[in-house]
């Protein structure tokens, strides 16, 4: 399975975007550390798993820093994490149209990422994904 998503990264350069709970990373690490390029939505949903996320992270997956209403943590703590182990590694995205989530984006949550990185917020906003969507 895992060819396949090489194959169409290799022939078209699609990425793989995983919505997984972090709980679930651990038993699927060394399968998603293989894939040429993958980013996982939600700073990975749980705070259970959440040094899973931080493992991958320093492998260089990348996250989502989206749909902090579907989150059970705080989303500053994770941010930050995250960010101090690979700069590069968080994306910003607005969830739209947030089906599923207990709390639907909202533009406060654009001043949750500027509070938790603060002068490299630019990185998450903008920079880290047009590196990615646009290499």
């Amino acid at each position: 399975m895992i060819h396949i998503f090489i194959l169409v990264f290799e022939l078209v350069g699609w990425h793989s975007e995983i919505y997984i709970n972090s709980n679930d990373l651990e038993d699927i690490a060394a399968l998603i550390e293989k894939l040429p390029a993958v980013s996982i939505d939600h700073l990975g949903l749980s705070q259970t798993g959440f040094s899973s996320l931080l493992y991958l992270v320093e492998k260089g997956v990348k996250v989502k820093a989206t749909g902090f209403g579907r989150l059970d943590f705080d989303p500053v703590t994770a941010l930050q994490k995250i960010h101090e182990v690979n700069p590069n590694a968080l994306m910003f995205g607005t969830d739209l149209p947030s089906t599923r989530a207990k709390r639907p984006f909202q533009v406060s949550d654009i001043d949750i990422i500027l509070n938790a990185i603060r002068e490299e917020s630019h990185l998450v906003l903008y920079q880290n994904a047009m590196d990615w969507y646009f290499k």
